[in-house]
């Protein structure tokens, strides 16, 4: 598997949206649908939305023990059955240093992910600034995350239920991320090859992206 370290964290791309980042102090999970055997346990789990693919019942338990936080919005209440701390866009949460911050994530002209029903995150730990997409298209709310300062960007390439690359290479554009690294591809849409594509696009829209591929 590999790893892109960033200051004292490291991020993981598990598979498909599924996400690790560790500090020296916190394990993060975002989306665990994909989790190799031997994942070690949460100390935080991340969930964007209620899709079976993102929010996973036996993936959530199998990653937490009785010191496990859950944040996730509104609909994962019914899957997941157990306590977690609600958060809508706009809303951030302050724990033990970390700040996380949920913001917009939908369709545009897709019924697939509704606006409001699921988020993307922003995750400021240790200096450092990840977001995480979650599922969704280019949206226009993207242009603002330029002001952050975004370290790292997670976002989804795999078209039909997301962006494609050509959507995902503007976003990328709009957002500037110093690395930007795909996700949501290879398990249910989209493949290793439009990686390569995804490559060439960042580079000639956004040259001073660094693109990892995970």
């Amino acid at each position: 598997m590999k790893t892109y370290t960033v200051g004292n964290i490291k991020v993981h791309l598990l598979g498909h949206a599924s996400t690790r980042i560790v500090s020296c102090t916190k394990t993060i999970y975002i989306d665990p649908y994909i989790l190799p055997d031997n994942s070690p346990k949460a100390d935080l789990i991340l969930v964007t939305h209620e899709h079976f693919d993102h929010c996973a019942l036996d993936k959530i338990t199998q990653i937490s023990d009785d010191n496990t936080q859950i944040i996730a919005p509104e609909g994962c209440a019914q899957t997941i059955k157990t306590e977690m701390t609600e958060i809508s866009v706009g809303k951030t949460i302050d724990l033990d240093n970390i700040k996380i911050t949920a913001v917009e994530a939908y369709n545009i002209g897709k019924q697939f992910h509704p606006k409001g029903t699921g988020v993307g995150y922003i995750i400021d730990i240790d200096g450092v600034k990840i977001y995480h997409a979650g599922d969704t298209d280019r949206i226009p709310e993207m242009r603002d995350l330029k002001e952050k300062d975004i370290d790292i960007a997670f976002l989804p390439v795999g078209g039909t239920y997301t962006m494609d690359i050509g959507e995902a290479s503007d976003a990328t554009r709009d957002i500037m991320p110093k690395v930007v690294i795909p996700m949501h591809y290879g398990a249910i849409k989209g493949t290793a090859a439009d990686i390569d594509a995804f490559k060439r696009l960042v580079k000639d829209k956004a040259p001073e992206v660094e693109v990892k591929v995970l």
